[in-house]
C-alpha cells in the first residue's frame, strides 16, 4: 500500500471528486481531503492510499495535469513521513 500526497487542488474538490480521477487508475484504498473548518472548501491538498503499482501509474499520469478551471497543475508526491522526521530546524 503506498500514500500519496496531492496538492494544488482547486477548492471545489471534493473526496468524492478525487476518488473519481484516481480511481481510473485502480482501487482506491482510503482518501482524506482536507477541508477548512468553517467554510468546508478543499484546503487544496490531500491524501489518497492505492496499492503501489496503482499509485505509480496514477502519479505517472495525473502529476503536472490541470484540474478544472485552475492555473495550477497537480502535484502528486508519494508520502514519506520518515522523510519529514529527518529534517532539522535551525
Amino acid at each position: 500500500m503506498k500514500k500519496l500526497f496531492v496538492g494544488n487542488l482547486p477548492q471545489e474538490a471534493t473526496e468524492e471528486s478525487v476518488r473519481e480521477m484516481f480511481s481510473a487508475y485502480g482501487t482506491v484504498r482510503s482518501i482524506s481531503v482536507a477541508s477548512d473548518i468553517f467554510t468546508g472548501k478543499c484546503k487544496g491538498f490531500g491524501f489518497i492510499e492505492m496499492e503501489g503499482h496503482e499509485a505509480r501509474a496514477a502519479q505517472a499520469a495525473l502529476d503536472g495535469n490541470m484540474v478544472g478551471n485552475s492555473d495550477r497543475s497537480l502535484r502528486v508526491r508519494f508520502d514519506d513521513p520518515r522523510a519529514a522526521r529527518g529534517r532539522k530546524r535551525r
